[in-house]
Formats: structure tokens, C-alpha cells, sequence
């Protein structure tokens, strides 16, 4: 199946809004056996589009455009496609009711020009967007299917999943091309390859095994149209990996903590200094965090630390912010102070100032744990302020994971992030 893609918009072509959705487009294709044969972008010119619309149904079976489905007047697909199909514009009931329903939720009024999104050429099958205002919707010129989309990334994500793929798995007859997808994190690319290399140098050549980094987790994917052949290999991967496999593909590392705590019917605590509530918030952007997450304490001054988490003074004075004993007694405090089941706790020199002889910028101390055990350990990473913040808001969320599914397994980044 030739498959070809043809993006709209002034703004891709100005550099104003980098292009992600033909990025993304081809990764979800991928994992269905389609390649894209063609990308084409232009920007918002009636005349240009409807040419393109049509030369690129003489060449591909199918065809996505993605953008123009908005409704400002620089929002050309609808009516390029009527004039490239012969098919004249109308205002299609559906798209209008359903325009109707997603201002009345949100009691904005619907005015006229949102209702521009209901003229659609007259014979296009809609494509439900639940996300947006803009429907999607097909047709078919020159024997190729024309799939409009919507710019908007979370729409175009959302309809894709919903039934835009399944539309072309059909077109696939059904060809059972599928990929897994695992969220690793504290392992590299360049290690995690080597790892394979090493321990599953046999591996199949009908499997495709694919990485993406996307910081601070990896995406490991394996791909195959033989899912017994398929599921044996996985096995392994997750065999040889144990517990740096975070979860799957959609997952991230605050979500399989609230998943697990959830489980247990346990709540945590986080204590943050040099992350500043990072690890507080990527825990509550997850949805169910409520019953899984009691407190958060940013306590980045000293003072703070004392007044909130009962940190002694003499502690602080004697050994410094960034200790052994200060993380502890911030640990202790949060669950004194919470009730909460664990918690964690984290004080570091972010940088680029503030360093010492003795404590270089890049050092860090954790500490996590229960009332019955809390766990310590001193990191080093000499990076940039925001790199070393999320890495260590990671690796405090995974120790914390960690701690919830028992794992005795010792997490890589404590020898990469190892301190002197």
C-alpha cells in the first residue's frame, strides 16, 4: 500500500510551529507495516492545494492531509478537496451537531465561524474527533482515500487512534504487523543495544527492534507480523532487563508509582529542595494521583526545611543542606507529618553556583523509604541545571517504584551517576 502524506500550513513553512505530526504519523505507521512513500508540505494557497490534492491521488493509494480543518479562512482543506473531488460544499447535520454539543458542554457560544467546520464536501464520510471542534472526514478521488485531519496534535493523536487506524488495517487485509512498545529508563541507548548485542545475539531478523530516546526514559520497540515468534522474544527482552523496564510504551515512571500505590492502597510523601516540586508535579499530572499522593514540601531554604520538616538546626550546621542526615530527617519529617506510608526526600547542588571543594555542583542526596527503613544514596551529575533536575526527579520516582514492587536489582544509574 503507497501511503503519502501532505501537511498544510504557512506556519510549517515559516518555522513559526515545528512539524511533529508527520514525526509521529510515521512511528504509528511503522508499527502497522506502512511506510510513507512521500511527504509533502504546503502552505495556505487555495490554488496549490487543490493541485496537490490532486497529483498525489494519482500516485499513492492513500493519501492523509493533515491540517486546514480550522475555522479562520486561512483553513483551506475542506475547500480544496471540493474543488480537487467536484463535490460541492454543504453543511453536513453531523458536524453541525456535534459543534452544537461541544460549545453547549463548555456553555461558550457557537458562532458562525466554528460553523465554517460543518461545510464539508458533500460526500465525505465524517471522522469523529472527541477531543476538538474540527471533524475529520474521507473521500476518495482517483481511486486513492483521501483522510483529512486536523493540525492540532492531541486531536490528530486521538481520532488516528480512535479509527483511523483500524480503517487502514482493514486496507492491510488484516496483515497482523503489530508493535510492543516498554518504557525503560536508566539505561542508554548505546548500553541498551550493547546489552542485546551481548546477552541475544540470535536475535530474529523478522522482529524489528526500534529505540527512542525521549529524555529521561527510552522506548524499546519490537515489531513482527508473528506474534507467537514475537511474544517469545519479548519474554526474553523483559527477562534479560528485569525491573529498568518501567511499564509499556504509554506509560511514564509517576504513573506506574501511583499505579503500584494504588495497588497496595499506600499513599507517599515527596520532600524536594533542589528540584523545586518537579517530582510533586509530574506525580498529580497523572490522573488517580489523588488517592495515591498526601503531601509535598518544597523546602528549599534551610528554614524552611526546619519550620516544615522539622530538620534540626544542629544538623543543617553541622553537616550542610546537602547530607546524608539532612535527606534522612527530611524523609522522616514528611512521614511524621503526613502520615503517609513513604516518602522521599532530595537535596542537591543544581547549579551552575553553589558548589564546594567537598561538594561539587552535580551532588545530590536521596533518601526514601518507610517509618521502618529509610534508604540513602549520594549521586553525582555534572549537567546543566534542567537536565539535572529531571534525571534526579526521575531516578527519586523510580527508587520509589522500586521500593513499592520489591525489587533487589541495582538500578544502572547508581554506577553511571556514582559519586567520588
Amino acid at each position: 500500500m503507497k501511503l503519502q502524506l501532505l501537511l498544510t500550513g504557512d506556519e510549517l513553512l515559516t518555522g513559526d510551529v515545528v512539524d511533529t505530526n508527520s514525526c509521529w504519523l510515521a512511528d504509528r505507521l511503522k508499527e502497522q507495516g506502512i511506510n510513507i512513500n512521500r511527504k509533502t508540505t504546503v502552505g495556505d494557497d487555495l490554488t496549490t492545494l487543490v493541485n496537490e490534492l490532486t497529483n498525489l491521488s494519482q500516485q499513492c493509494d492513500v493519501l492523509i492531509v493533515n491540517g486546514g480543518l480550522g475555522p479562520t479562512i486561512d483553513d483551506l482543506t475542506a475547500e480544496a478537496l471540493s474543488l480537487a473531488s467536484g463535490q460541492p460544499l454543504k453543511q453536513h447535520p453531523q458536524a453541525v451537531a456535534h459543534l452544537e454539543q461541544w460549545f453547549q458542554k463548555r456553555t461558550i457560544e457557537l458562532n458562525s465561524a466554528n460553523l465554517k467546520q460543518a461545510l464539508l464536501p458533500a460526500d465525505v464520510n465524517l471522522i469523529h474527533n472527541p477531543t476538538g471542534t474540527a471533524p475529520g472526514f474521507s473521500s476518495i478521488i482517483n481511486d486513492c482515500l483521501i483522510i483529512c485531519t486536523p493540525g492540532v496534535p492531541s486531536e490528530l493523536k486521538r481520532m488516528y487512534d480512535d479509527s483511523i487506524a483500524d480503517t487502514l488495517n482493514i486496507l492491510q487485509q488484516g496483515d497482523c504487523y503489530s508493535t510492543e512498545r516498554m518504557l525503560v529508563f536508566g539505561i542508554g541507548e548505546a548500553e541498551l543495544q550493547q546489552l542485546i548485542s551481548d546477552n541475544l545475539p540470535d536475535w530474529p531478523p523478522a522482529l524489528n527492534l526500534g529505540f527512542r530516546a525521549q529524555m529521561p526514559t527510552l522506548e524499546l520497540k519490537v515489531s513482527g507480523s508473528d506474534p507467537a515468534l514475537k511474544q517469545v522474544w519479548l519474554d526474553k527482552l523483559k527477562q534479560l532487563l528485569g525491573d529498568n523496564i518501567v511499564g509499556p510504551g504509554d506509560s511514564n515512571l509517576a504513573l506506574e508509582v501511583i499505579k503500584q500505590l494504588s495497588q497496595q492502597g499506600k499513599t507517599v510523601a515527596t520532600a524536594e529542595s533542589c528540584t523545586g516540586g518537579m517530582i510533586g508535579a509530574q506525580i498529580t499530572s497523572n490522573a488517580g494521583s489523588s488517592a495515591a499522593y498526601s503531601h509535598g514540601f518544597i523546602t528549599y531554604s534551610n528554614q524552611a526545611k526546619q519550620d516544615m520538616l522539622a530538620v534540626s538546626a544542629d544538623t543543617l550546621e553541622q553537616y550542610g543542606a546537602v547530607s546524608e542526615q539532612v535527606v534522612q530527617e527530611m524523609a522522616r519529617g514528611a512521614l511524621s507529618v503526613s502520615g503517609s506510608d513513604l516518602a522521599v526526600a532530595v537535596s542537591g547542588v543544581a547549579g551552575p553556583d553553589g558548589g564546594s571543594d567537598d561538594k561539587p555542583v552535580g551532588t545530590v542526596w536521596i533518601a526514601w523509604g518507610n517509618s521502618e527503613k529509610i534508604k540513602t544514596k549520594k549521586l553525582f551529575l555534572p549537567a546543566s541545571r534542567y537536565y539535572f533536575q529531571n534525571i534526579i526527579c526521575s531516578v527519586c520516582l523510580d527508587l520509589i517504584r522500586r521500593e513499592l514492587i520489591g525489587s533487589e536489582q541495582r538500578p544502572n544509574y547508581f554506577n553511571r551517576y556514582q559519586a567520588k
